[in-house]
């Protein structure tokens, strides 16, 4: 028989006491799992895209469980990653922190968690049957900050990272159902005692599917801010399609992307969405700069029936009528950089069977070609004082950032790990660079769609980079320059099935 909807209501609330109207942001609820002595708590402050949870507790090892959960029910793959701290000195050296996956939400239930605890211990902690003895992964990072829980398939990978460095993995084989609760938690190791933990910079990453075809599916987008110094993300705007390479305006009021061969403008302090006008320009790709002036546009488009990425200028309130710069004939041309005079523009341009790195001079449509190699070499830029041209290149055998000086003179390579590096972006005061990363399994000479990215920071001087930024995205996330104009923050775009 059929209950009634009274009935059916009251049962919800029975199952879930914690249930609760707030906003929890990306999360759907928040539950005391095993009965905690203490009742804990969740919330999420929209401002700073915050969460805090405190909670009790006496263990979570052994048959059974007592937490704070704060979770969403998940299908499939995940990524959920965040940036953790306790709050005080605590009173338990175990108690702990972390992101959890769990079958259902009793106390002895399956599951695989990324647990940090109150001391050095940090490891892949999970249950392959009801009732059973945790066991664990450990993990050799100590007092991490930024941690992440994957799901691929039946394996499940816990990835850490102290400040500045690289993430390390564990991973367990571990079937679960298809079908978990995921989220952040908190015990506090004593029944007694309420702990507290911030997570900031989380991200519920929904991953592309196993026969996903790149340039033919794509999957939401998330614009983002981050604090340079800081570490400190805040997205912006998402949408369920594929949002690209924003662009920061001089004025420091705006910022540009493009999506689908448009230009928008997003208007940061009313976040108003507006299509810039491109005239017939409407194929417009992820290579699009401002000039140092702020005055101008650049972008790169394919307006042709041969679908060959040509160079247009126009003004940066927009225009019906862009220019054009280079010839369809020429080849494909991928827009970078602009000079600092405004008098160059540099770009990888496919001339020869060979992508190489080539300037045009506005005035008089002169191309130089500044690399002639075999191998692959792209996405130049000029320095502010404009005494060199940074670019990335594989003639090594991985992509790595280098610099030349702007008649092609002096190459100069300036990473040397086994990550491959993209997008070289110096900061406006000449400083520093901020590049994007892939991992050494990645074809050097390719830059996909919808991988798990750094974003690194190096001194222009040299020296190791740091990464600052851990990201589900790649191509179209940092593309352009995308500096705010005082240096202290950069936009880019992470990716997620939303």
């Amino acid at each position: 028989m059929q209950k009634p909807a009274l009935f059916l209501l009251l049962g919800v609330f029975l199952a879930y006491p914690a249930l609760s109207a707030q906003n929890l942001g990306v999360f759907e609820q928040n539950t005391d799992v095993g009965n905690p002595k203490l009742p804990g708590s969740a919330t999420y402050d929209a401002v700073s895209q915050t969460y805090q949870l405190s909670g009790a507790g006496e263990n979570m090892w052994f048959g059974t469980d007592q937490f704070q959960f704060l979770h969403k029910k998940i299908k499939g793959d995940f990524i959920i990653s965040a940036t953790i701290q306790f709050v005080g000195k605590g009173v338990d050296p175990h108690r702990k922190i972390g992101i959890i996956a769990r079958e259902n939400l009793s106390g002895d239930s399956r599951y695989a968690d990324a647990c940090v605890h109150g001391d050095e211990l940090t490891s892949l902690q999970y249950r392959d049957a009801p009732g059973a003895n945790t066991a664990e992964v450990p993990l050799s990072v100590f007092y991490p900050t930024h941690i992440q829980l994957e799901r691929n398939g039946n394996t499940f990978i816990f990835s850490a990272a102290t400040p500045g460095q690289n993430y390390k993995s564990v991973s367990k084989e571990l079937a679960l159902n298809e079908e978990l609760y995921a989220g952040l938690f908190i015990c506090s190791h004593r029944d007694s005692v309420l702990e507290k933990a911030i997570f900031s910079n989380v991200r519920l990453i929904i991953p592309i599917h196993k026969n996903f075809v790149p340039h033919r599916e794509f999957i939401g987008s998330h614009i983002e801010v981050m604090e340079v110094q800081t570490g400190k993300r805040e997205i912006l705007h998402s949408a369920p399609n594929s949002l690209q390479a924003p662009n920061w305006t001089k004025d420091g009021k705006t910022l540009l992307y493009n999506s689908e061969g448009l230009m928008y403008k997003f208007e940061l302090a009313s976040k108003k969405i507006e299509k810039l006008n491109t005239g017939p320009v409407v194929k417009n790709n992820n290579d699009h700069v401002i000039s140092f002036n702020g005055k101008m546009l650049a972008l790169s488009s394919f307006e042709n029936p041969g679908n060959v990425s040509t160079l247009f200028t126009l003004p940066i309130s927009g225009s019906d009528e862009p220019k054009q710069v280079t010839k369809i004939e020429w080849g494909h041309s991928y827009l970078h950089g602009w000079s600092p005079d405004g008098k160059k523009l540099t770009y990888t341009a496919f001339r020869n069977k060979q992508y190489d790195i080539c300037t045009i001079d506005l005035a008089t449509g002169v191309e130089t070609q500044l690399t002639n190699s075999k191998f692959l070499d792209d996405s130049p830029e000029y320095s502010p004082d404009g005494q060199w041209i940074y670019f990335n290149s594989v003639r090594t055998g991985t992509m790595k950032l280098w610099r030349m000086k702007p008649d092609g003179s002096k190459p100069e390579q300036l990473t040397f790990d086994e990550y491959n590096d993209w997008f070289p972006h110096i900061s406006p005061d000449g400083k520093w660079i901020l590049f994007l990363s892939y991992m050494p399994d990645i074809n050097p000479s390719d830059h996909p769609w919808y991988k798990q990215v750094y974003l690194r920071l190096m001194p222009v001087s040299g020296g190791a980079p740091k990464t600052i930024a851990y990201i589900y995205g790649g191509q179209g996330t940092i593309n352009t320059p995308s500096w705010s104009p005082d240096g202290k923050k950069v936009a880019f775009v992470s990716n997620s099935k939303l």
